[in-house]
């Protein structure tokens, strides 16, 4: 008898328990699908908006390029032979025609003497043959031997003219040189390079645009720059279009002129081009914080009748705050910019604009 009873109570026990597990599971239970964030009266989420409103727009294209001098040379001797003299201070601005140094000419000069002795006779030669030959006191071929000796010493003579000239070096056209790599009394060959020269105004800007952008590249088309550590924008205009694109990039090589009258602007620099390619007018800019990357594409939250509306979007161009929409919105819909990753279609919501005031309630846009 005890028995039955003890287990009649443990029976009871197990009921009553798992009666009130079942009745405090059915309180606390939460709704499925209730959207995260934050929430007011009646299950309204409360989220920020913005109206969309037409503006111009500037499709600014942002490439890098590196900044190249006008013209760049490395200033070498064409002949072998001591150097002389030195006519340059490195770091400085050189003229076109302005001797940089000079090889030691002492031998040539004594080989021009000769050459020039010869010509000389040679000449004298040639002169008495021709009265000779007037006369007929001499055969025309003697006369030919005469004159060709005549012709071959003043080539010789314009030979080592042409040799002395080349000793002496001058700067092909104006610009900046730069540090010398020889010494005065060394003895130099044509492989040494002596310093470089460069001309610095104006200087090239070097760049490359995506494919998708090469038809609209023109000649004079202006672009502007700045260089690396520097907020200063500078502005050239394209020359030079590369006739074709490069199939292992898929860019388009392009090339412009930049002042540099001030000398600020210093060759080999990185350089960040802005390219404007093109404007649009009343374009939809939306924030970059209302778009959502999704497996299809982009979408956004677009604010009708009291509800957040999932809408597939298409971008063109981004900024550093904004995206150009090409299809999905349009000029006057509220964009959610808030919460927009917790959101769901059709979930109701409760706008706040930027004024803090014109918030959109009931339906209301």
């Amino acid at each position: 008898m005890k028995k039955k009873t003890i287990y009649l109570i443990i029976i009871l026990i197990i009921i009553i328990g798992a009666l009130s597990y079942w009745i405090s599971g059915r309180n606390g239970k939460t709704k499925i699908g209730e959207p995260k964030g934050k929430g007011i009266a009646g299950g309204v989420v409360q989220v920020n908006g913005v109206k969309v409103s037409g503006q111009d727009f500037a499709n600014i294209v942002t490439v890098s390029g590196s900044v190249e001098p006008n013209e760049q040379v490395q200033i070498r001797s064409e002949v072998s032979g001591l150097i002389r003299n030195l006519s340059f201070a490195e770091g400085t601005q050189v003229k076109k025609g302005q001797v940089l140094f000079a090889i030691d000419d002492s031998e040539l000069l004594a080989q021009l003497s000769k050459a020039e002795t010869t010509e000389k006779l040679s000449a004298e030669n040639e002169r008495r043959a021709s009265l000779l030959l007037q006369k007929e006191a001499i055969s025309v071929q003697e006369y030919d031997v005469a004159h060709a000796d005549y012709e071959s010493s003043k080539a010789q003579t314009q030979l080592i003219r042409a040799q002395l000239a080349k000793t002496k070096v001058k700067a092909p056209f104006d610009g900046r040189i730069g540090l010398r790599n020889v010494s005065l009394g060394e003895y130099l060959t044509p492989t040494t390079v002596v310093a470089n020269l460069l001309s610095t105004n104006p200087v090239k800007i070097l760049f490359a645009v995506p494919e998708k952008y090469s038809s609209q590249m023109k000649k004079g088309q202006e672009i502007h720059f700045n260089l690396s550590g520097s907020n200063q924008k500078y502005t050239a205009k394209v020359y030079a279009i590369e006739p074709g694109i490069d199939a292992a990039t898929r860019t388009l090589q392009i090339k412009a002129l930049a002042d540099n009258s001030q000398g600020t602007i210093v060759p080999g620099a990185f350089a960040q081009v802005e390219i404007p390619i093109s404007q649009v007018k009343e374009a939809v800019l939306i924030p970059s914080e209302a778009v959502i990357p999704v497996q299809n594409g982009k979408q956004a939250f677009v604010y009708k009748n009291g509800l957040a509306r999932a809408t597939m979007i298409e971008t063109e161009t981004r900024t550093s705050t904004s995206v150009l929409v090409t299809n999905g919105i349009a000029v006057g819909d509220t964009v959610i910019t808030s919460g927009t990753m917790s959101l769901k279609d059709s979930v109701k919501v409760k706008v706040k604009m930027p004024d803090d005031n014109n918030t959109l309630k009931g339906g209301k846009r």
